[in-house]
């Protein structure tokens, strides 16, 4: 049932496609234009040092080893980044809760 539908369907567009006509002319040197666009599309941009640097690196990456060796770096950073992070918040906690523990004792005691 489907498979009939489809054909029916695509009768139908194949039949509308054919009556089309465009009855507007092109404008002067449209495909000119057209191709010059494609040309100016696929042509390379101006090769910067960025350019080569990305162009470089992505090549690097393709290694496996240089890929593994890319992953374990970023995560280790993200690692250490996360231990400083920690410790200056325990720090701050820790002074924190020494303050309130000395009010709690004196409450007259101010925390400097």
């Amino acid at each position: 049932m489907k498979q009939s539908d489809q054909n029916d369907s695509a009768h139908r567009l194949d039949s509308t496609l054919r009556a089309w006509k465009v009855k507007d002319p092109l404008l002067p040197r449209f495909r000119e234009q057209v191709w010059r666009r494609i040309e100016r599309s696929e042509a390379p941009g101006p090769a910067g040092p960025w350019h080569e640097v990305k162009r470089r690196l992505a090549l690097a990456l393709t290694r496996p080893s240089v890929a593994l060796s890319y992953v374990t770096i970023l995560v280790l950073a993200g690692v250490l980044a996360g231990l400083l992070q920690a410790r200056v918040e325990q720090t701050r906690t820790q002074e924190e809760l020494s303050a309130r523990y000395v009010q709690t004792l004196d409450p007259y005691q101010m925390h400097r």
